[in-house]
């Protein structure tokens, strides 16, 4: 069998080398116009910063391993420029030579990618303009960062930009962030990177949210350029990097007629076939399912693009492999923060209209006690009546990614919060604690649905206003002087059984405490002596993350 494979990094790539595991006899062609067929494209940031000082680095399989240990017929600096499906052949250009070809195939496997977005905004084609693909972008970006430029503009807060900020300001460049959405990482919820925002602030990233680029023009007579934007600030840099997103490179699908979705994807089935049965898709390029909703996506991730690989490989060869869907899980790093997210987001259930509801907790990635406790804030989307998982995010310093690939592995098994309740995990003080935050997270959640603790969350509150609520804040007095919602009458925990006198029957009480851990014990106290009581779900430092833009109170 003949098997041509269109593109590699992580889908095709992975699709050639599990294609010679499986089948000795087999020719395999892999044709990359880049000059690496196999590369860590999500490192190409901390090469431009130094973290990742060797480019050499950066090569997951160079050309000549692929060559000699898989025998795969690679073929770089090539280009795939039409698919004739009826006499099943491609038009190769060799972008070496000029030389054009056309190669037969038995089976074809797609694995183009996605190709940075780039809006046409006037003077975007200038040559202090760039963005960051593949190995040759990255090569231009790091000279450019070594050279004498002092000042730098990152179009886009997205997962690259903020990647490709940090690594800047490692290089001493002066870095500004625009950002068209009110918020950096859209993939999260607004009160979850309002911290990181903080943190960007503090190593001196200007950050300049809802604002885009129109016009790239010259400075003058100084070097650089002007970036206008849209409310008619100007940004001045010695150069700029566009990260705002990428579209699938699918033109070659079209041009052949096979069926794409509405934002450009392949569309495959669960075995990676296009609607043409001998051509596979892999990776960016390809629609794929929302593994939570059902409904179809786009999700440029590595992980997914490797496993689809496998799978086109697999079913190609005639074995029933099945692509699940992609939840989206997700993990990004910065300045010593990590946020890390699986599934739905809010603000995506808000526009489906789906019924949800939600727990915020903030515990310690391992026991108290023991040294170098750190806090995070985790939260858990789910169903409001069976308790299915509809999603969750993390964000703090450590333990953040180990919770949500946990949480990521229960919405794959399709459990709910009462089986987060049950999970058993691994512990030892300096890893975590005897009951995990994801199992604190369960107990939460499972509570809200059985009725043991009723939560109101910040957004829901309005002290200003909210005189028929009974706000009780229950910490110590010395939280309560360090800051407090407006309003609100402090009895700390300790004393709030011999005070219930003081607290008004005939109006509900919100209960909050500094995360919410005795909040919940208040509010099952005045429950059960006939109060009607909510807790508010992660306490202050949630309503600081809700209410407070820069993260603090």
């Amino acid at each position: 069998m003949k098997i041509v494979i269109v593109g590699g990094v992580a889908g095709g790539a992975s699709a050639a080398a599990r294609l010679r595991r499986l089948c000795e006899s087999c020719e395999i062609i892999l044709i990359e116009r880049g000059v690496e067929p196999s590369f860590a494209n999500c490192g190409l940031p901390y090469y431009v910063g130094g973290e990742i000082e060797s480019r050499d680095r950066l090569l997951v399989a160079p050309v000549e391993r692929l060559r000699q240990r898989y025998r795969l017929d690679v073929r770089v600096r090539s280009e795939v420029r039409s698919i004739d499906r009826a006499n099943k052949t491609v038009t190769v250009a060799n972008l070496a030579t000029d030389e054009v070809y056309e190669e037969t195939y038995d089976k074809l496997i797609l694995a183009t990618g996605a190709a940075p977005f780039r809006p046409p905004i006037p003077g975007i084609d200038r040559e202090e303009v760039f963005e960051l693909r593949g190995l040759d972008d990255a090569d231009i970006l790091h000279a450019q960062a070594t050279s004498q430029a002092k000042s730098a503009a990152i179009i886009g807060g997205g997962f690259i930009g903020i990647e490709v900020a940090e690594n800047l300001v490692r290089r001493g460049i002066e870095v500004t962030v625009i950002e068209l959405a009110d918020q950096i990482l859209t993939p999260w919820d607004p009160e979850m990177v309002r911290p990181l925002q903080q943190q960007l602030l503090a190593h001196g990233i200007k950050l300049l949210l809802e604002e885009s680029a129109e016009a790239f023009t010259d400075r003058g007579e100084r070097p650089g350029m002007r970036i206008q934007l849209q409310s008619g600030r100007s940004v001045d840099a010695d150069f700029a990097v566009v990260c705002i997103g990428v579209r699938p490179e699918s033109q070659l699908a079209v041009d052949a007629g096979l069926e794409c979705g509405s934002r450009g994807g392949i569309v495959t089935n669960a075995h990676q076939q296009t609607s043409d049965p001998d051509i596979y898709a892999v990776g960016d390029v390809v629609e794929v399912t929302d593994f939570v909703t059902g409904k179809p996506t786009q999700v440029p991730l590595a992980g997914p693009a490797n496993r689809q690989g496998r799978i086109a490989a697999d079913h190609l060869l005639g074995r029933d492999a099945r692509y699940r869907g992609t939840q989206g899980t997700s993990v990004v790093g910065f300045f010593g923060q990590t946020a890390a997210m699986t599934g739905q987001n809010e603000k995506m259930l808000r526009r489906q209209q789906t019924r949800f509801e939600k727990i915020y907790i903030h515990p310690t990635d391992h026991a108290g006690y023991y040294p170098g406790a750190e806090q995070f804030t985790l939260k858990l989307l789910f169903d409001p009546d069976s308790g299915h998982i509809l999603g969750a995010q993390a964000v703090g310093t450590s333990g953040v990614d180990k919770r949500i690939d946990v949480i990521a592995m229960a919405i794959q098994a399709n459990l709910s919060v009462f089986d987060l309740e049950e999970a058993e995990l691994c512990y030892a003080p300096q890893y975590g604690h005897a009951k995990d935050p994801v199992n604190m997270a369960g107990f939460v959640a499972a509570g809200v649905i059985r009725g043991d603790q009723p939560v109101i969350h910040a957004e829901s509150i309005d002290p200003s206003t909210a005189v028929e609520d009974f706000i009780l804040d229950v910490r110590s007095r010395q939280e309560h002087e360090a800051g407090h919602l407006a309003g609100a009458t402090n009895i700390p925990i300790e004393e709030l059984r011999d005070r219930l006198s003081e607290l008004p029957r005939d109006r509900r009480i919100i209960a909050y405490c500094q995360v919410g851990q005795r909040g919940y014990m208040a509010t099952r106290l005045l429950l059960q002596d006939g109060f009607e009581a909510v807790n508010l779900s992660g306490g202050y430092r949630s309503w600081c993350q809700m209410r407070c833009h820069d993260g603090n109170c």
